[in-house]
């Protein structure tokens, strides 16, 4: 069963923010001639690689709100310049809107088991997935969506 990862996305507004970001840094690595791959660097090493990289994700929480997640392609420990270890995360450039879930405030990332994930809205939830996100968010917090 896959495990996967919840981060804070700090300094984007929306999922629509997010996006545009990713869209930027692949443009930027096109240009510098590097590898069209999304990567987000960590801190810390995940200690559990084979249960993340088995079909496991990202999920950003963005205003407070668990609301979308990327699925996880590879981790690459290394030591930076500073003989610290870190981690990169390689993510598809993908995002995909989840139900959106309330979440407090917290320090790097966490694991998240499968079973506490929350759905993706391009499945059964089509409906919720074209509407504005402020909206889904409001819907959430009444217990309608």
């Amino acid at each position: 069963m896959p495990l996967h990862l919840m981060k804070l996305c700090v300094g984007v507004e929306s999922i629509a923010d997010l996006e545009a970001h990713i869209a930027a840094r692949l443009h930027l690595r096109g240009v510098a001639g590097q590898p069209l791959e999304q990567i987000h660097t960590t801190r810390m090493v995940p200690k559990r690689l084979p249960e993340l990289l088995d079909d496991g994700s990202l999920f950003w929480v963005i205003k407070g709100q668990l609301c979308a997640r990327q699925k996880l392609l590879d981790l690459r420990p290394f030591t930076d310049t500073d003989g610290i270890g870190r981690c990169q995360l390689v993510l598809e450039p993908i995002v995909r809107a989840v139900l959106p879930n309330p979440c407090r405030p917290f320090q790097g990332w966490r694991y998240l088991k499968h079973d506490m994930c929350p759905r993706d809205l391009d499945g059964g939830l089509a409906e919720a997935a074209e509407m504005p996100e402020q909206l889904r968010y409001a819907l959430r917090e009444l217990c309608l969506l």
